[in-house]
């Protein structure tokens, strides 16, 4: 029994109803790409990889079929190589540096299209719009963890030592602080020590945001990764992992607040052992009050 696909170019691709589940990769950079693949392998997907230049790693040809690799904005070359190969379902996922709109953007008429019909081009906008776009040209779009449920962030405190009441206030500040950031698509991440915001994520990412807030505070900050309210979870969640350790620890900052349920953790194990061998205290909190 088969199916047949229709592509613009009026040939009919027939999709086959026992062979193997066809998934879709829109891979940004960083390791969550990589672990979807493999994963993805190991589970028998046949996968077809949409890579970015300059972003995605090139490992990622070693797990598909086979991979597109595009500039940032080649919407129409994402559409016609899904629908090529007969892909119905596809995840997006990874990291793309802001700064890359300022220099290596190449749109197509169809992103053009698709950007000037937004009313805002912040991130959670653009993402959204091009998810809807994938699912009306017949592309189901999964949420990025549907392979990996165990990246997921646990609601609890991982490490051997808690917040304490210092902590705790400066936890409570900055999460509606940074709920509200979010609220207004600025950023996900803020630093915070005795009541007072040292740093506001922007484009520069949370690396760089943890190390200027680290630096004003000289020591006893605390970091606040939140999911923002209009995030789709389906592909866009906060991402942290044992560097954010490291960075935490270069920067002087001694607790981390991220927001359970809604954000990724790579090598959760390994960060958390490096957070106890820093003596840094990791929570992660399914719901936060503003208590100002």
């Amino acid at each position: 029994m088969t199916n047949s696909l229709r592509e613009n170019t009026g040939a009919d691709i027939e999709v086959s109803a026992t062979a193997p589940r066809r998934v879709g990769l829109i891979a940004g950079g960083g390791k969550f790409p990589i672990l979807f693949s493999q994963r993805a392998r190991s589970r028998g997907y046949e996968l077809f990889t949409v890579a970015h230049l300059r972003e995605s790693d090139g490992a990622l040809a070693d797990y598909a079929q086979a991979v597109e690799w595009v500039h940032l904005g080649q919407v129409k070359r994402i559409l016609k190589f899904f629908k090529r190969h007969g892909v119905r379902e596809a995840v997006m996922m990874g990291t793309i540096k802001k700064t890359r709109m300022f220099t290596d953007v190449r749109p197509d008429t169809k992103a053009i299209t698709l950007v000037g019909a937004m009313a805002s081009t912040h991130d959670d906008g653009v993402l959204s719009a091009f998810a809807a776009l994938l699912e009306k040209e017949g592309i189901r779009v999964r949420p990025a963890t549907f392979l990996l449920p165990e990246m997921i962030a646990p609601a609890g405190c991982w490490t051997r030592r808690k917040p304490n009441r210092a902590e705790n206030a400066d936890i409570r500040f900055g999460w509606a602080v940074a709920k509200e950031i979010g609220r207004l698509d600025i950023g996900q991440c803020v630093v915070v020590a005795g009541g007072s915001v040292t740093a506001v994520e922007a484009i520069d990412g949370t690396d760089a945001t943890i190390l200027r807030g680290g630096k004003l505070a000289q020591g006893n900050a605390v970091v606040v990764k939140i999911c923002k309210p209009t995030q789709d979870t389906r592909f866009d969640m906060p991402a942290l992992g044992v560097e954010t350790i490291r960075i935490m620890a270069e920067a002087g900052v001694s607790a981390l607040a991220l927001e359970a349920e809604k954000s990724v953790v790579f090598d959760r194990e390994e960060m958390v052992a490096e957070a106890d061998r820093m003596g840094i205290a990791v929570v992660a909190i399914k719901e936060q009050k503003d208590s100002r």
